[in-house]
């Protein structure tokens, strides 16, 4: 079982992303994350898929997708360097002047931006991937227990046009 990564080029029309996460939940593939966008030709959608599994589960997926009338092309990302990014929001709330202080200094050091505060609340921004995410998520967890509120957006990649995985 491993990460994997797919992305797939689809028609821009009504239904494809329901008959798309359809064909996952009917053969009970978990997607982990699954976004989708419309590209520089308005016709065509680009939805970017992660999900873990084996290799022999992978490679049906990726079968009964390019079987799909509405599919267009189906690229495997998974073994390939990629830039990907979560977009990522978070509420701390209940919070002292010092906390607010501490949150500032936080985002700082995870490269996150506070986009919003009032007097006892913060809302954080991080587009970042998933892993560095998850570590900002783990810490503001420990410090602020109880008051923290997510909203995650799923994960947008791209091939990269250098060698290393960013």
């Amino acid at each position: 079982m491993k990460k994997r990564w797919l992305c797939l080029f689809v028609e821009n029309e009504i239904g494809v992303l329901t008959r798309i996460s359809g064909l996952f939940s009917g053969k009970s593939y978990n997607l982990d994350s699954l976004t989708v966008g419309v590209t520089e030709d308005k016709t065509v959608s680009r939805m970017t898929i992660s999900l873990i599994s084996d290799d022999r589960t992978f490679e049906q997926v990726k079968k009964q997708l390019n079987r799909s009338v509405e599919v267009i092309k189906v690229v495997d990302y998974t073994d390939v360097a990629i830039h990907r990014k979560e977009l990522m929001f978070i509420r701390v709330s209940g919070c002292s002047e010092k906390d607010v202080e501490e949150l500032f200094r936080m985002s700082q050091i995870f490269n996150a931006t506070v986009i919003d505060y009032d007097r006892d609340a913060v809302l954080i921004e991080s587009v970042e991937t998933e892993n560095h995410n998850n570590d900002l998520i783990a810490l503001l967890g420990k410090c602020f227990a109880g008051r923290i509120e997510i909203a995650r957006g799923g994960s947008v990649a791209v091939e990269a046009l250098s060698i290393t995985d960013r």
